[in-house]
């Protein structure tokens, strides 16, 4: 998607949008001897401009048809947000219309240059598929649109749009496309492949270790959840030097592959999904993605812990005890529960090999996070007041919406292991709580840590206006408004 900044309306053919906020029409003025008759139509179509609320009309211009979307935005709805309904429902509206460009006046709301940017990331961001696979489709419902312009933002629109949010766009293109690709084709040593040639060039550093080198570490932990899969675990460390403080930031992914639960076999009901039980390792990757290209002022440690959960042979038990990288043993009691044994092993890793202040995982833990939080948002969990109160900042800014549960020592006590150090599930209440109380088991004193359960947001089953269904990002735009906000704002 082209995405553009201009004073003025372009001459030519064009689809026009027009925002609305709530019954504040004055957008519609631009329309000039069009304006009564569209002002009609809205009114029989009792449109009362709400946000992401379209009409479609189509208006005489100089003897030629225009195609007219007056998008609402909704009373009193913070500029940002509007901004980002506005482009995003545009975009998803025109995307397979026939239209090729739209132009998305906004000079009626007096937007400053970021909020006029934000239109096009949104559009941008609604405008991404992923038709890889689909060999037949009709010709109504190929892409058609391929430039947006947006008017009237003001000098410094198109530059703010190039500088921060078209390396947010890669990177959150980048997070999509690994959580949609299916299991056959993003499996550990392609995930590492398919991110080194997306980052080639970027100025990202990438390490990789490989079974044997984990193995020699002692990494017994996602090892075991490892091996009873013929696809080999690997641990992807990515560094972004772009600050003078030496002290990075460690961004922590969980990146099962694919997930059937082990010899604690899911349903199969509904266990294609877990192909996105790396969304948190994809995020990451596309975070690293997105700061390198707008060169962010921070340095930046990601670590993604990638391996696939399946049955077998060589599968790991329930009962079996492993080893972690630091040291403490586990008791497996439900192979289905994973992610937080690959999790334990990358924050240790991270931890000893980068004394990282802060470390903030994401991953797509546990179903229990969906019965507290539905889709809407994803959990924070946090031994830090500070580290918290700003990613909870982060996530209402950038949209990546987080919302705080409790961690406490009673909840802790519940994961004790009477033959171990702990073991991996706990009771089934406070699912999520107890998964969160495991992974805090390793990390050291002295170091800020938050982990955000994101089961609930690294797929859709509904459209919003940045994203259709399928893979949505999540997470990129919230590690990046972090950094902005925290580690490059000093």
């Amino acid at each position: 998607m082209q995405i553009s900044f201009a004073e003025t309306r372009p001459t030519g053919d064009y689809a026009l949008v027009l925002p609305v906020a709530g019954k504040d029409r004055a957008s519609l003025a631009s329309l000039g001897a069009a304006q009564q008759a569209v002002g009609a139509a809205l009114d029989r179509q009792r449109f009362e401009g709400e946000g992401s609320s379209v009409s479609e009309q189509f208006a005489d211009e100089g003897g030629a048809v225009r195609r007219v979307l007056i998008v609402g935005l909704g009373a009193g709805t913070a500029a940002a947000d509007a901004a980002e309904k506005l482009g995003g429902t545009a975009a998803a509206r025109l995307l397979t219309s026939g239209e090729k460009k739209a132009v998305i006046d906004v000079s009626s709301l007096g937007y400053d240059a970021d909020t006029a940017a934000r239109v096009g990331l949104a559009a941008a961001l609604r405008s991404w598929r992923y038709d890889r696979y689909r060999t037949k489709l009709k010709d109504s419902q190929k892409p058609t649109l391929d430039e947006v312009v947006i008017v009237g933002g003001g000098q410094g629109a198109d530059q703010r749009y190039r500088s921060r949010w078209a390396p947010v766009v890669e990177g959150v293109s980048l997070t999509r496309e690994l959580v949609t690709e299916p299991a056959n084709i993003i499996y550990p040593e392609t995930f590492v492949e398919r991110v080194r040639a997306s980052l080639d060039g970027s100025g990202v550093e990438i390490q990789v270790l490989d079974r044997a080198e984990m193995a020699k570490l002692g990494m017994g932990a996602l090892l075991g959840v490892a091996q009873g899969s013929a696809r080999e675990a690997r641990l992807m460390i990515l560094k972004w030097n772009g600050g003078t403080n030496g002290q990075p930031t460690a961004f922590v992914g969980k990146g099962v592959t694919f997930d059937t639960g082990g010899i604690s076999i899911k349903p199969a009901a509904g266990m294609e999904a877990m192909k996105w039980d790396m969304g948190g390792a994809g995020a990451v990757a596309g975070a690293l993605k997105a700061l390198a290209l707008r060169k962010a002022k921070t340095n930046i440690v990601g670590i993604c812990g990638l391996v696939e959960n399946m049955p077998g042979g060589n599968a790991q038990r329930p009962g079996d005890v492993v080893t972690t990288l630091s040291g403490q043993t586990v008791e497996v009691i439900n192979t289905d529960a994973e992610g937080r044994l690959v999790l334990s092993d990358a924050v240790c890793y991270v931890q000893r090999n980068f004394k990282p202040s802060t470390v903030i995982d994401l991953a797509t833990l546990t179903g229990a996070i969906l019965i507290s939080l539905g889709h809407e948002w994803a959990g924070l969990f946090s031994n830090n007041e500070e580290l918290a109160s700003a990613l909870l900042k982060a996530g209402s800014e950038s949209g990546d919406k987080l919302w705080r549960m409790p961690l406490a020592e009673s909840f802790d006590r519940l994961i004790d292991s009477p033959i171990a150090d702990m073991k991996n599930v706990g009771p089934r209440e406070g699912g999520s709580i107890t998964a969160a109380q495991f992974i805090q088991r390793f990390i050291e004193n002295g170091v800020k840590w938050a982990h955000v359960d994101m089961a609930g947001k690294a797929w859709a089953d509904k459209p919003s206006s940045t994203y259709e269904k399928g893979a949505t990002g999540f997470g990129v735009r919230l590690l990046d408004q972090y950094v902005a906000d925290v580690l490059e704002s000093h």
